[in-house]
């Protein structure tokens, strides 16, 4: 078995939030940077918005706290949406730095403004903001002689104390162990401080625009080794991701129904069939907010036992459709679907995940020497639901202020010990693959049909009920067979889907993104839902 690589700090993600630490922490570590798959597969490079920042002269830092704090619904801890807020110039600031192209107009930053936001403050790459930020971080990243990164390691659990050689009965965090999926073999990597950057839980769900690798594992992982985790019932769901077998993650933007696309009831509702739904939900049809589009959607799918519904602009010139929208339409005709002549069929979609490990204003969870920062961390600042552009922010500002806080403690932060080694003694080579496969299948339908847009306590009692009967079969396999990347993946997003249902089941009102039609009513005071190990 492979050796213990031993780093100042251990870095698991390769996104917006873990480069961010990273650049900080280089100036005076050695710092290594664990990336699942390839270094730009995260969700980073899939943002198609931008970042919220108080740029403009008639914008203020109140007026962004304030939108943030009405789309958390109330949820959101003022001091962490203060400071966020606050260091957003300064983070789009040393983004140009590091040569991020943003688009200018006049000589100056142009600026957009998207739902929720009460002034244009949204800077932006064209309609490619991540895969900007993403290479300009990778670039400077793989320049600096002070960080190495390790693309294809899937980590597994955290190296805390017990696992050392001579444990001393604490509850330090040294490391994480991983698999190199490309070469085989576990090995463990160690520093005095590890930070988790992993991302989202958004491949929980059958539909969800995240990337393949979005299953929870920093969530699972900080929880396995004694972490709280709050909040994980706020899931923000997309309305319109296309519906096909193949393409599960592919978002039709909601400029389409702002240039004027219909919502319709497909062939398969029968005498309802092209039957326009909107108008029975919301005044303003098909141009109201997302969570009451993709909850209008999610009832007609219910109700019919449809599939899809269909979003339909062919009525408007070919021409107009191809020009306003060039990139759906190349993707679509690529699957067979003439946008300009026939209707879309479309799905709402899991798009971010708002809760997850607890974590302070400098990213520390409740271990000693361990970090949560990005997507799989539950600073305050979403609430009950996230802003639009606030997530590649709190990635910039989090991760800035976790590498701060290593570096000021750096010198009273012990250094890891020799550690075992992954154990594979008494484990074999799976010989059924087939039950990942049905599992993850499994999981993904029912916390799609019981815990998505709408949920009832009878459809969360029977979620929970399958959870409990998978986790002892998933617990069985893990202990007997070696372990792979899928094998990793399905038991963390086992484990975050029955963290999404104790906290759904726990909250007994609807706000933000958690809807109960059990309790309707919104709570005069707004509480989070914290889980403890």
């Amino acid at each position: 078995m492979a050796s213990q690589y031993q780093h100042d700090v251990v870095i698991v993600g390769s996104g917006a939030a873990g480069l961010s630490a990273a650049l900080v922490l280089a100036e005076k570590c050695k710092v290594m940077v664990l990336a699942k798959g390839s270094l730009d597969s995260g969700s980073t490079a899939w943002a198609q918005g931008g970042i919220a920042a108080v740029l403009d002269a008639g914008d203020t830092f109140e007026d962004h706290i304030r939108d943030t704090m009405v789309a958390g619904a109330g949820l959101n801890r003022r001091e962490t949406v203060e400071y966020v807020i606050e260091q957003a110039p300064a983070s789009i600031n040393r983004l140009i730095e590091l040569g991020v192209p943003f688009n200018t107009e006049a000589g100056s930053l142009h600026l957009t403004r998207e739902g929720g936001h009460s002034h244009r403050r949204i800077v932006h790459v064209d309609d490619a903001t991540g895969w900007a930020v993403q290479s300009a971080l990778l670039r400077a990243a793989e320049a600096n002689p002070n960080i190495t990164l390790r693309p294809d390691m899937v980590a597994i659990d955290l190296i805390r104390d017990r696992n050392a050689v001579d444990p001393q009965g604490g509850r330090q965090v040294w490391g994480v162990y991983a698999l190199d999926s490309g070469k085989g073999g576990v090995e463990a990597f160690t520093g005095r401080a590890t930070i988790l950057a992993t991302g989202g839980a958004g491949r929980t769900y059958l539909f969800s625009t995240a990337p393949r690798g979005a299953t929870g594992d920093g969530i699972a992982m900080a929880w396995r080794a004694g972490c709280r985790v709050s909040n994980m019932e706020f899931m923000q769901f997309h309305p319109t991701c296309l519906y096909n077998l193949e393409v599960k993650n592919f978002l039709i933007t909601e400029a389409v129904r702002g240039e004027g696309g219909i919502l319709k009831l497909p062939p398969e509702a029968g005498p309802e069939a092209g039957k326009r739904f909107m108008p029975d939900f919301d005044e303003r049809m098909e141009l109201a907010p997302r969570d009451i589009v993709a909850r209008a959607i999610d009832h007609e799918i219910k109700r019919l036992g449809l599939d899809y519904v269909h979003l339909d602009i062919s009525h408007h010139e070919p021409e107009f459709v191809r020009e306003h929208f060039p990139t759906i339409y190349e993707r679509l005709i690529g699957l067979g679907i003439d946008m300009t002549k026939a209707p879309i069929p479309v799905v709402p979609a899991q798009h971010y995940t708002c809760g997850g490990v607890r974590v302070d204003l400098k990213g520390r969870t409740d271990l000693p020497a361990l970090y949560a920062i990005g997507e799989c961390s539950e600073s305050g600042l979403h609430g009950a639901n996230r802003l639009a552009s606030n997530s590649l922010l709190e990635c910039f500002v989090f991760g800035d202020a976790s590498a701060r806080d290593i570096l000021d403690r750096y010198d009273d932060l012990p250094p890891p010990p020799p550690v075992r080694m992954w154990d594979e003694s008494r484990v074999t080579t799976p010989d059924e693959e087939v039950v990942i496969k049905q599992n993850w299948t499994e999981i993904r339908r029912f916390m799609w049909n019981y815990v998505g847009i709408v949920r009832t306590d009878k459809r969360m009692e029977r979620a929970a009920s399958r959870i409990r009967l998978l986790t002892e079969e998933v617990d069985e396999y893990y202990g007997n067979f070696r372990v792979s990347k899928d094998l990793i993946e399905l038991r963390n997003l086992l484990k975050t889907a029955d963290l999404i249902v104790r906290s759904a089941r726990r909250r007994k009102e609807s706000r933000g993104l958690h809807y109960n039609a059990d309790y309707p009513q919104v709570d005069p005071v707004a509480r989070d839902t914290i889980l403890v190990p």
